[in-house]
């Protein structure tokens, strides 16, 4: 238990004895001097906190062992026997003297029943105390708990994507050096920029949808000036820049087209990528053309979509449609993202 909830804790308590205590002086101050009003409160529940205390310390923990139960039950019977006890011999040393009764010097039936009553209800008060705020410490360390293993799950499956790319990209970039192309510096450049978006920027739960956009056209970019052969690339942008939305949600899309549907050993490859969205919802759409060679075989398509479709479950619970349509000569994705202002 952290410090800031044992504080908590304890001020409640605190707080509420302090209360209790003050109710009933001024209660009692209304017919006697003040000065009598204290000392009648503390005499009569000075053994009530002790009581409730040694049960919630110790006695409590015993009632949910079964072997402990025994335990339990008599250390709660000698638990009142000595509170009411000493509750009595304190009340008549000090109590019996300043009121013109016998009350507080004999001992009664009615009386002791009022008071096993009174140390009774202030055991359980204080023991629902105990339950409650167990009850809400286990929620917030439940809840906790799963928050952290969806923190390490969905870093996990990003970490699943970022190696992917940088394979491919290293691969890029290999070739270029070696056929020593002119654009191997941009290559260099936009992988620079690709490295600094998933090491300082996707770390983090969100980004600025802008952010992804750039992502992605700086992959665009490498891929143009890879592939020796040109193909057809449409890219619209109708959208809100400064929506936040989860980092590398969207690239993964585009990434599966290349690898499944642009090469420079086919013509006629195509790729349409469009981004639209208004005040409810985000969509992002990409359609592709589908590679003669080999089509598009699922069990091909590696961990992109499928740790894809386990991050837009964990990120949008309810809040997402994912479609995919597949063709014989055409691909396409199509990704409703619902956002609040």
């Amino acid at each position: 238990m952290k410090w800031a909830d044992k504080r908590n804790i304890i001020i409640l308590h605190v707080s509420f004895w302090v209360l209790f205590f003050l109710f009933k002086v001024f209660d009692y101050a209304n017919d006697i001097p003040t000065a009598m009003a204290v000392k009648l409160v503390v005499c009569q529940h000075m053994f009530s906190v002790v009581g409730a205390y040694a049960h919630y310390f110790w006695l409590l923990p015993l009632l949910f062992k079964r072997k402990k139960l025994p335990a339990y039950f008599l250390g709660l019977i000698v638990l009142f026997a000595c509170c009411i006890a000493g509750r009595f011999l304190l009340e008549s040393a000090f109590i019996s003297g300043l009121f013109q009764t016998d009350y507080y010097s004999q001992w009664t039936f009615a009386r002791g029943m009022s008071m096993v009553w009174t140390l009774a209800s202030f055991i359980v008060f204080i023991s629902l105390i105990k339950f409650t705020i167990d009850r809400f410490l286990f929620e917030a360390q439940k809840k906790e708990i799963e928050n952290e293993k969806l923190n390490a799950e969905l870093n996990y499956l990003k970490a699943q994507i970022n190696p992917h790319f940088l394979f491919n990209t290293l691969h890029n970039l290999n070739y270029l050096a070696q056929a020593k192309r002119d654009e191997t510096s941009q290559v260099i450049i936009k992988l620079s920029n690709i490295m600094r978006y998933m090491i300082y920027d996707a770390g983090g739960k969100e980004v600025a949808l802008g952010q992804e956009l750039d992502y992605i056209n700086d992959y665009l970019d490498l891929e143009k000036i890879r592939l020796n052969r040109p193909f057809n690339l449409s890219f619209e942008i109708s959208a809100d820049e400064q929506l936040s939305i989860a980092p590398l949600i969207l690239f993964p899309f585009v990434e599966n087209a290349f690898k499944h549907g642009i090469s420079d050993k086919e013509e006629d490859c195509w790729l349409k990528i469009s981004v639209e969205s208004n005040k409810d919802e985000l969509t992002f759409k990409v359609k592709n053309s589908v590679l003669k060679t080999n089509g598009f075989n699922e069990k091909q398509s590696g961990l992109g979509l499928k740790n894809l479709e386990r991050r837009l479950a964990l990120m949008y619970p309810n809040k997402h449609a994912l479609n995919i349509t597949s063709g014989d000569d055409v691909f396409e994705v199509s990704l409703n993202i619902v956002h609040t202002e």
